[in-house]
């Protein structure tokens, strides 16, 4: 049992800190589908950077590689007023695509230095924390809260709707590369096409799982974590197929996802802005 949730914990870590940088991006009214794509690039910025001068510079690494995939978001979701979900789509498929190709080299290559799970994974815990804290007792946190909400009132009053939209989804993406970085640098210290497997598309699902609040999110993510340990250790004690067990996590994504009419999203969610208009 205390191996379950250590490992639920541990495997929770990436999804937890990807979920929270999407909620902190919806929060403000951006809708971010591009998670998978930034962790995929992420991770491998991080084991690239990692290899060269070590694991702490990559976590960098991969934090910036977030940052500015997130922002490359902004640019067509926020700036050019694209179709938000279109544009988080293409984001992630050039993540995907990009790391894909630029990973070849590689691929088998073994990490000398890698970072300690517990103390990224208590990290995690603390961001979460710490975002709940932004979001409801801090002035910033008030100006995200509305933006996402209502930003021609937000505008009126003086808020900067754009500053803040990117501001957030910047930090959101951060904590999306750090995720990435978590996957390559700690929980499987390596660099793999695909390493991500469908956690950014997990992390998306948990933020409506988590009804949009930090916190919540967290029991959310060790839940899959634990679904996700649990596919490989109950695998063959069981009579019942492999498939059944690695399809128990995106399962209950499908059902977060069809029971997401009870959630309450951000009332501005994936609505451009434009002042005067």
């Amino acid at each position: 049992m205390e191996e379950a949730l250590v490992r639920a914990v541990l495997f929770g870590t990436p999804i937890l800190l990807a979920a929270l940088g999407a909620l902190l991006a919806e929060r403000s009214g951006v809708v971010n589908l591009g998670v998978e794509g930034i962790m995929a690039l992420s991770a491998l910025a991080a084991f690239a950077v990692a290899l060269d001068v070590g694991p702490f510079l990559g976590v960098v690494a991969g934090v910036g590689a977030g940052v500015a995939l997130a922002l490359f978001l902004g640019l067509f979701a926020i700036t050019l007023r694209a179709n938000p979900f279109v544009a988080g789509l293409a984001v992630a498929a050039l993540g995907l695509g990009a790391s894909g190709m630029l990973g070849k080299r590689y691929e088998g290559v073994p990490l000398q230095k890698v970072l300690p799970e517990a103390p990224l994974a208590l990290l995690a815990l603390l961001l979460a924390l710490v975002l709940h804290l932004l979001l409801y007792r801090s002035r910033f946190g008030l100006y995200l809260r509305s933006v996402g909400e209502n930003p021609k009132a937000a505008d009126l009053f003086g808020v900067n709707v754009e500053g803040v939209r990117y501001l957030a989804l910047g930090l959101g993406g951060g904590l999306i590369g750090l995720g990435g970085a978590y996957l390559s640098l700690a929980y499987r210290p390596s660099w793999t096409d695909g390493m991500t497997a469908g956690l950014g598309w997990v992390a998306i699902a948990l933020v409506i799982l988590a009804a949009w609040e930090p916190l919540r999110a967290v029991f959310g993510a060790y839940l899959f974590g634990l679904l996700f340990f649990l596919q490989f250790r109950l695998q063959g004690s069981v009579p019942i197929p492999s498939e059944a067990f690695a399809a128990m996590p995106y399962l209950l994504v499908i059902l977060v996802l069809a029971l997401s009419g009870r959630s309450r999203a951000p009332k501005a969610l994936g609505q451009p802005f434009e002042r005067g208009r």
